[in-house]
């Protein structure tokens, strides 16, 4: 099934939504939004998010996309977001929709 605008748009909302120093995992965001999986988030989060926060989506376990570890940390780090080795503290940082 295709992506909607209107599911884009509601991904866009949803990330837009993250205050500083906190984050949101694929998964939690494709709950808000009602989709199927956290892999459309994903598509969206590639295709149409550079004027987005997109350095507070996160893996389901804390951590960045591997080719953005160093730069996604450091933007969090200087936002207060409290980091654990390579990955987020998401009990502490996690957003709740």
């Amino acid at each position: 099934m295709a992506t909607t605008d209107a599911q884009v748009e509601r991904v866009r909302e949803l990330v837009a939504a993250i205050p500083p120093g906190r984050v949101a995992t694929y998964g939690d965001i494709a709950a808000a939004a009602g989709l199927s999986t956290p892999r459309t988030v994903g598509w969206i989060m590639r295709t149409d998010s550079a004027d987005l926060p997109w350095h507070r989506v996160l893996r389901a376990d804390g951590t960045p996309a591997p080719h953005l570890v160093g730069r996604q940390l450091r933007q969090l780090a200087e936002e207060g977001c409290p980091i654990r080795g390579d990955r987020v503290d998401l009990a502490a940082a996690r957003f709740r929709f």
